[in-house]
């Protein structure tokens, strides 16, 4: 298993927090997310190392911004 966590901004609330895990979870290989409007953290795991970029397109997909923490 493989943990990566990421700042988004932009979130500010509960249904922010489900657009972004609705995006990730579309992610081949990701079996849990926690995401967090409160605090900006994204924190994913994985079978496999998840591609940095992957993320970050979904999170812009929900209209939110990422980067790698």
């Amino acid at each position: 298993m493989a943990t990566t966590e990421y700042t988004v901004t932009g979130m500010s609330c509960g249904h922010c927090e489900n657009a972004v895990r609705e995006e990730v979870s579309g992610i081949d290989g990701v079996t849990g997310i926690e995401v967090s409007a409160d605090t900006g953290r994204l924190v994913v795991t994985s079978e496999q190392p998840v591609d940095d970029q992957a993320v970050i397109d979904a999170v812009d997909e929900a209209g939110y911004s990422a980067t790698r923490s």
